[in-house]
């Protein structure tokens, strides 16, 4: 099975603070993968590290085999890996449209490219909002944007960090379904949420952070069920 995503050995810090501890694991092409963990475990660290922002301070980052960990982020965006962010972070006083468009990347050689009139489809509301400031939306329409932009950017990769955070539950179940639609177009997926209803739904694989460190690495069916595990490392079952 083809490797869309490697870490392996990645230490991390923010100033003095070490915060990711020798971090390895693989998100196989086409395959959703469940990143968890408390508050603090270092998820969105670890998205930092892929996306650029965090340069890791050694260890190895691979986009399909090529190594990033020490390129831009903008560099890694263009290589092929899109951000969906914590918080959505739209541009508020651009339109939906704007948003979009700012975003847009062409990738030579993809089947099926991210186009405006592809991410209307797969989200009506936004092509019905499509002149309004961003900022106008409702929470759920910001971050369909949010999912929207970074799919404009033909991502080989996405990074989903918290894409349910804050949503009423009938828009979390909408956003379920646009990651299990983009799945099944065989789009290898990182996602990072504390709703482990969603992500024991949708992923394949789960990857389980605590204090920084790999305390979990499998398939979602051997965790699914492992009660000892679920609480001590995210105290719920």
């Amino acid at each position: 099975m083809t490797e869309a995503l490697s870490l392996s050995g990645v230490n991390a810090l923010y100033g003095d603070s070490h915060v990711l501890h020798e971090v390895s694991f693989s998100l196989s092409a086409g395959r959703v993968l469940a990143l968890l963990g408390r508050n603090g475990a270092g998820k969105t660290t670890c998205m930092n590290a892929i996306i650029g922002f965090l340069p890791p301070r050694d260890g190895r980052i691979s986009l399909f085999g090529e190594p990033i960990a020490r390129l831009s982020p903008e560099a890694i965006s263009r290589r092929g890996i899109g951000l969906v962010p914590q918080g959505r972070r739209i541009f508020p006083t651009l339109t939906v449209r704007e948003n979009l468009v700012v975003a847009r990347q062409l990738r030579p050689g993809t089947a099926r490219p991210w186009t405006l009139e592809r991410v209307s489809e797969l989200f009506p509301r936004l092509q019905e909002r499509q002149q309004q400031p961003a900022g106008s939306l409702s929470g759920g329409e910001q971050q369909m944007l949010a999912i929207g932009r970074a799919l404009m950017g033909n991502p080989r990769v996405l990074l989903m960090d918290e894409p349910s955070e804050g949503l009423a539950p009938r828009i979390v179940a909408e956003v379920g379904q646009t990651i299990a639609r983009l799945k099944k177009e065989g789009l290898s997926i990182v996602l990072v949420e504390q709703n482990i209803k969603l992500a024991f739904g949708l992923a394949d694989d789960v990857v389980m952070l605590n204090t920084g460190r790999v305390a979990f690495s499998g398939g979602v069916d051997a965790l699914r069920n492992d009660e000892a595990t679920l609480t001590q490392h995210l105290g719920v079952f």
